[in-house]
């Protein structure tokens, strides 16, 4: 008995630990009055890197729905039996380890952390910035810009995207997201402006 409480205190424990996903995920104006700090740390990455905040969201949406610890499923063996994690993609941008060390190294950023909103946000904007710059894309192009973080530069320039049919619907996707919340921002701005 006593085992068992202890357990459901530990898991209770730990659950509160990790920051919950915003309950409405379609909606960028709500996204920002349930998580007050992230506006502010979309602002920060979108003035830092040139990256619009509608596109950031839309490819952090995409990449883990705003799980701060997510991480690729396991493969099961025999149906399961759980296996190695085919990535090591993690947190709220899924930055694989070489990545993420790469950034952390460039931005002198040796604290940051995948699980942290504002660390990720400047991720993905950094990321988008050097697909810009070495790539040509557009800041506000979130179609080609997603699947350039997705496949890497290297992958992007060799086409490695175009035989993937659910990579190319899934940058579709980020595309329709990142419209779709400039369009909600263009409506709540000034409110959320207000609040800082």
């Amino acid at each position: 008995m006593t085992i068992r409480l202890l357990g459901t205190v530990s898991l209770l424990f730990l659950s509160a630990c990790t920051a919950l996903p915003p309950k409405n995920t379609e909606n960028i104006c709500q996204i920002f009055r349930e998580k007050e700090d992230w506006y502010d740390a979309s602002m920060d990455a979108a003035r830092r890197w040139g990256i619009p905040v509608a596109v950031q969201m839309a490819i952090i949406n995409q990449e883990s729905a705003f799980v701060a610890d997510a991480r690729p499923l396991r493969p099961l063996i025999l149906g399961f039996i759980p296996w190695f994690r085919s990535s090591s993609a993690y947190g709220y941008p899924q930055a694989k380890d070489d990545t993420w060390a790469d950034y952390q190294e460039k931005t002198d950023a040796d604290w940051a952390s995948r699980e942290n909103f504002a660390d990720s946000c400047d991720f993905v904007g950094w990321y988008c910035a050097i697909s810009h710059k070495k790539l040509g894309i557009s800041l506000s192009d979130a179609n080609n810009l997603y699947l350039a973080y997705h496949e890497g530069h290297s992958g992007f320039q060799h086409n490695s995207h175009s035989v993937k049919t659910w990579l190319l619907n899934a940058a579709q996707k980020v595309k329709q997201h990142a419209l779709r919340y400039d369009k909600q921002l263009s409506n709540c701005r000034q409110e959320l402006e207000a609040k800082n």
